[in-house]
């Protein structure tokens, strides 16, 4: 008995169209990121209203990349501190002491032991050399302390905020050093720039660089069968670098040198300052030393062992130690790292102001944190940028400077700061809780 094998018609079911990536995940943008520019931009435009267009002139955003280039510098060895479960409150007293040790180095030290005249072209250089080796070897003291002896990092560091604080006093009687070297006052800020021409140069090659680095990424997740974005996104991502990087340029190179300052320039060299002559600052040389930093702080955070590390064992110390990793040698290494910064820091602070004073990088430490924390490095460990902790401080130092530009008081200024860092800690809390990311 044959059976016949029947099929029921079913209606055709549509195909569901696969739902629309969103444009964040599609360039795959960090959206804390997104909202961490986003503030930024809200900050700059209100206050920019409230000034009455003064806050984004070429002179005031040029004052203010100066501005943050010591605290951000410290914010990127602040990032591996707090990612590895420590904190250091020593930073602006390090700084301080640092700072003292290179001016003695160059108004007294090398004249005296040396005999080298004020004014020789080797006293700034051996006088930054002395300053980072001594704040390395502060850090890496605090770091053993800590790693070693396991005194919490909190205790050592507070000790040390009172310690390097007075040790800075008693090398200079409390005396106020200065003026430094010329040479190391380029450093500063506005003593020190590239100028038109160099700092186009600079900025067309670090947008070369980027692109390259977005195109090598791009190369690397083909070579290993991962998903890439499009390539409208691609090039989407990289006109916004592009974009950014030039246009900066474009502002600092808007800003014109006045003529008196220009003329003294000419008549120092014995020379006559040409009818119509004019000239722009460019980028500060402290600016490009911060990219520097930020390059190198990155590239170890990203492609080394010892970053790895680091970011391993704030994530969890126990199976870290476990899978190999000396956790205490590592505590030592990034103490180091972080006063080795603050000794590059003081360079830039010192310069700026061309001269030692006792008072340098006061409340420096809560700043560095707060830069830190507001970039969106977390206080238990394990997550935190480079780029997040340097956008962090630049926030910090445009609500300084909109709030003294508007005529607020300083205590006032301090209350909105210290509010500010709560309220990121809260906002980055939800974040995380809501993302699943910690």
């Amino acid at each position: 008995m044959s059976t016949q094998n029947t099929t029921t018609s079913t209606p055709a079911t549509k195909a569901r169209p696969a739902p629309r990536a969103k444009l964040t995940d599609t360039l795959e943008l960090d959206t804390r990121l997104m909202g961490m520019i986003g503030a930024f931009i809200l900050v700059m435009v209100v206050f920019n209203v409230l000034t009455d267009g003064r806050f984004l002139t070429p002179r005031n955003i040029f004052n203010l990349t100066i501005q943050t280039v010591s605290v951000a510098i410290m914010a990127t060895g602040m990032v591996f501190v707090i990612v590895t479960r420590h904190i250091d409150l020593s930073v602006g007293a390090l700084l301080a002491t640092c700072s003292a040790v290179m001016a003695m180095m160059q108004t007294a030290w090398l004249p005296q032991l040396l005999g080298l005249p004020l004014g020789h072209p080797l006293i700034p250089w051996l006088a930054i050399g002395a300053g980072i080796l001594t704040g390395g070897l502060i850090g890496a003291f605090q770091g053993y302390l800590s790693g070693y002896l396991m005194i919490p990092a909190f205790i050592v560091t507070l000790g040390g905020l009172l310690v390097w604080r007075n040790t800075a006093w008693y090398l200079t009687n409390g005396q106020t050093i200065g003026p430094l070297d010329s040479t190391f006052q380029m450093f500063g800020g506005i003593n020190g720039t590239l100028g038109e021409f160099w700092s186009w140069v600079i900025g067309i090659v670090a947008t070369l660089a980027a692109i390259a680095a977005l195109w090598a990424k791009r190369r690397d997740k083909i070579r290993h069968d991962f998903p890439v974005k499009p390539m409208w996104a691609e090039i989407t991502l990289g006109a916004i670098i592009a974009g950014a990087i030039l246009g900066f340029i474009a502002v600092l190179n808007s800003y014109q040198i006045p003529a008196a300052r220009l003329n003294r320039q000419f008549e120092a060299r014995g020379e006559v300052m040409p009818e119509g002559y004019s000239a722009a600052y460019g980028l500060p040389i402290s600016v490009l030393l911060l990219i520097v930093v930020a390059v190198v702080m990155t590239v170890v955070a990203r492609k080394t062992r010892l970053g790895r590390y680091i970011f391993a064992t704030g994530g969890n110390p126990q199976a870290a130690e476990l899978s190999g990793i000396n956790t205490r040698l590592l505590t030592v290494k990034v103490f180091a790292i972080m006063g080795a910064l603050c000794a590059i820091s003081a360079v830039v602070a010192s310069a700026r102001l061309t001269n030692h004073s006792n008072d340098i990088g006061t409340l420096d430490e809560l700043r560095v944190i707060a830069a830190a924390v507001i970039g969106g490095t977390a206080l238990a460990g394990g997550i935190g940028t480079i780029y997040g902790a340097i956008l962090g401080a630049l926030i910090m130092q445009s609500l300084q400077s909109g709030m003294a530009m508007v005529g607020v008081d300083a205590p006032l200024q301090n209350i909105v700061v210290g509010s500010v860092l709560v309220l990121a800690v809260l906002i980055d809390i939800i974040y995380r809780r809501r993302t699943g990311k910690g």
